[in-house]
């Protein structure tokens, strides 16, 4: 885990901002003041409904199930769920056993998932049987202990008696490790302790204003925020939880006119897709007073529109490695709400390299990574995280991010790591170097933009040659490049690089 000088440790546990209390215990106590807060899951698939106290049996019969099977503290229980009920359950029941979870998005495929498997090892693995074009596959996960099935066998693993109570734990340990994509081929787990993943259930509880209302979480629990928002803040502040397994904005829109839920924000597209759906009236602006805006990029053009419609825009900025850096309150004056990623939250610490790259420090900010040498490149011995952004900072001391250094297209709210589709596209006959890099999406935020420089003598794909291409490679549909471009030389450094700085501003003049 990374370096962090103590005088860093006293002060934010003087501050209040680090405690003794595990995830466990923040559940525990806050599900012993709420058991009856309602708790629903709107799917085709797998509908469910409840309360708190329901979900909370079901999750300590986990933790009695897996406790019989040896399952204890620091132990590691990964779990890859739609977001449905047992996920919670999982979740819940880990937290319970101070084990260390971790969370896998529903979509990723053989290969993700095989990858955090052999990275974590885990004691404990829940699936689904299917969902969509995910499908359990035994022989990932033929070396785990435990292994339960959702619609299978999940229930053989609980036991009769519950769990009572939460085992004991370092809240300064690892509570869960989160997978990201990264700049290379593998996904980064990023790991993050009860201390740095509570305060962040704090930091980001206090962002939220307090008439928000009934919130709808679509955002796959398998990433972090998804998970924070949908099994932690609740909790914490007794407020209903409902989830849905897919994003369908019709569905959602029903749900805000029927039911009375929220949507609230989260990547730029959620709140854009409502929008623009046939069935979206003035009447559902209504249960749309806010949109808190990150995991993506925000388009000036996407804030303009939510204002004129009378929304409240704000702001954040942060990553699965430190979550909540900037962020601007729905008080804040208009102009940045809209047109910066917000100011430095309590806690938080930021500064500018030479070259604009934004570094970061915080209580919220991650362990490290499970992989030594991202650790070891990614942070210094003051404890700064060095993000891979470039942003400047405003004379009232709000950020704004004006450029990516790292190789990361972030595509409503998935990260996709450019070198991943490069070496795809390089399978390619034709093509001789490629270079992914994100363009601006009035939906999406980014998605990926293919750069290519052909063979002597070949002919360019064409955009469905390529797709077809991605499809055979088993590459995730949401990597795809959404443009192709032909060049016959990449702009480059003096020492041969490509330069994807000058490709991300042709395309920005290019959209503009």
């Amino acid at each position: 885990m990374r370096s962090m000088p103590a005088e860093l440790i006293k002060r934010y546990e003087a501050e209040g901002w680090w405690t003794r209390e595990t995830i466990g215990d923040l559940l525990a106590s806050g599900l012993v003041a709420a058991p009856d807060v309602e708790f629903r899951v709107h799917s085709d698939v797998r509908p469910w409904e409840g309360t708190f106290g329901d979900v909370e049996r079901v999750a300590r019969r986990l933790a009695a199930g897996l406790r019989a099977r040896g399952v204890g503290p620091g132990d590691v229980v990964a779990f890859q769920l739609p977001n449905w009920m047992e996920a919670a359950a999982v979740f819940w029941a880990s937290a319970f056993l101070g084990a260390v979870v971790v969370p896998i998005v529903h979509f990723y495929g053989r290969k993700e998932v095989g990858y955090i498997l052999d990275a974590v090892a885990p004691r404990v693995f829940v699936t689904a049987a299917r969902f969509g074009r995910m499908e359990h596959q035994a022989d990932l996960c033929a070396e785990v202990p435990v292994v339960g099935v959702v619609g299978r066998d999940f229930d053989d693993l609980l036991a009769d008696d519950p769990l009572t109570g939460v085992l004991a734990t370092d809240p300064a340990g690892p509570a869960l490790i989160a997978f990201t994509s990264g700049t290379t081929r593998d996904p980064k787990g990023v790991v993050h302790s009860h201390q740095t993943l509570g305060f962040e259930t704090r930091q980001l509880a206090g962002l939220y204003p307090p008439d928000r209302g009934r919130q709808l979480t679509s955002a796959p629990v398998g990433h972090f925020i998804g998970m924070v928002n949908a099994f932690l803040i609740p909790v914490r502040d007794g407020s209903p939880v409902h989830l849905a397994d897919t994003w369908d904005p019709g569905r959602a829109l029903e749900l805000m006119g029927r039911d009375g839920l929220t949507v609230g924000g989260g990547a730029a597209y959620y709140m854009t897709s409502l929008l623009d759906h046939p069935d979206f009236t003035p009447r559902h602006l209504a249960h749309m007073k806010y949109a808190g805006l990150g995991g993506a990029a925000v388009p000036a053009a996407v804030t303009t529109r939510l204002a004129e419609l009378g929304i409240t825009v704000f702001r954040s900025y942060g990553s699965t490695e430190h979550p909540s850096i900037t962020g601007s309150r729905h008080t804040a004056p208009e102009r940045k709400r809209l047109h910066t990623d917000g100011d430095v939250l309590p806690g938080a610490e930021i500064r500018l390299a030479e070259d604009g790259e934004i570094l970061s420090r915080g209580p919220d900010l991650c362990l490290g990574y499970t992989d030594p040498a991202l650790t070891e490149r990614a942070f210094d011995e003051e404890g700064w995280y060095r993000t891979g952004d470039i942003g400047v900072i405003d004379e009232d001391g709000y950020l704004t991010i004006t450029d990516r250094k790292a190789d990361i297209i972030i595509r409503g709210g998935e990260n996709i790591g450019a070198l991943e589709v490069e070496e795809a596209l390089l399978a390619l006959s034709a093509v001789a170097e490629a270079a992914v890099v994100a363009a601006p999406d009035a939906r999406l935020g980014e998605h990926a933009a293919a750069f290519v420089r052909l063979k002597p003598g070949h002919l360019a794909p064409t955009l469905d040659e390529m797709r077809a291409h991605l499809d055979l490679v088993g590459l995730a549909r949401q990597k795809w490049p959404e443009e192709l471009s032909v060049l016959e030389e990449f702009p480059r450094t003096a020492s041969g690089k490509v330069q994807k700085l000058v490709l991300r501003r042709d395309i920005a003049v290019h959209e503009s």
